[in-house]
């Protein structure tokens, strides 16, 4: 027993002896400094912060935008590719090209017309032939334009 008294003994000493000398140090210490670290409150670099936040901003609202248009576009290309729609492209299409069948035939047949005119839409399409040329004049009833096309008849050089 005695001898776990002494043990005891030195470990307090030993304690002791390495616990003074840390008492003896100077103590450092400074005031506590309280900060914000967001610019929103310390105006330290403020600027580049509100840039910051401005950027975010506009490339968000240019996402959304860019997001609506994109879906707009798709919505009016469906309405575009719609059955309906393309029957209506084709018999368009082919009622213009039975017209065009037509004047081509009206101007370069056998006996062909010298002057005639028709109402396509909003235009006033009219030929003239004086046997060299035949001049086609479209007039825009809305804007009140006029183009001329100037056919020569006799240098196509087709031959029999």
């Amino acid at each position: 027993m005695s001898d776990d008294y002494y043990k005891d003994k030195y470990k307090r000493m030993g304690c002791a002896i390495f616990l003074i000398p840390l008492l003896a140090l100077p103590l450092l210490a400074d005031e506590i400094k309280f900060g914000f670290k967001s610019p929103a409150f310390s105006k330290i670099g403020y600027s580049a912060h509100v840039l910051t936040i401005e950027n975010q901003e506009f490339t968000r609202s240019e996402a959304i935008r860019l997001d609506l248009e994109a879906k707009l576009e798709e919505q009016l290309r469906e309405e575009n590719n719609s059955l309906l729609e393309r029957w209506k492209n084709n018999l368009q299409s082919r009622i213009l090209s039975n017209i065009s069948r037509q004047i081509t035939d009206s101007l370069f047949s056998d006996d062909p017309q010298l002057t005639g005119s028709f109402v396509l839409f909003d235009n006033v399409i009219s030929w003239d032939s004086d046997g060299t040329f035949i001049t086609l004049t479209i007039y825009n009833t809305l804007d009140g334009t006029t183009t001329e096309i100037t056919i020569p008849v006799n240098s196509f050089g087709f031959t029999e």
